[in-house]
């Protein structure tokens, strides 16, 4: 129960608090943009099997892996790709979380 809350607490939380703090004006375009973030889990459709609750996605899905994560992190330098970037790097922390509850 604690990681379940835990992981999507901070997929949709974490990002609607970053929104609400530093995009005030545009927090809805903000938060809407980072939760696309979560379309990286798409790559959970090339394991077998897509979903197993034991499995940590950390290192073992290809947009989970450390070039994809090296790659969010540079994307939030660009004032153009921040918002995306951060939402890559806010699943990524959820994740991560979610890797060290198991």
């Amino acid at each position: 129960m604690l990681q379940t809350f835990a992981h999507y607490g901070c997929h949709f939380l974490l990002p609607l608090v970053v929104a609400l703090l530093f995009y005030k004006s545009n927090w809805k375009y903000a938060y809407l943009v980072m939760i696309a973030g979560m379309l990286i889990d798409l790559d959970h459709l090339l394991a077998t099997p897509i979903f197993d609750p034991n499995r940590c996605s950390i290192g073992f899905h290809p947009l989970h892996s450390s070039f994809a994560i090296l790659f969010y992190i540079f994307l939030c330098v660009p004032k153009t790709s921040r918002l995306v970037g951060l939402g890559l790097v806010i699943h990524i922390i959820a994740d991560t979380i979610d890797c060290s509850l198991m």
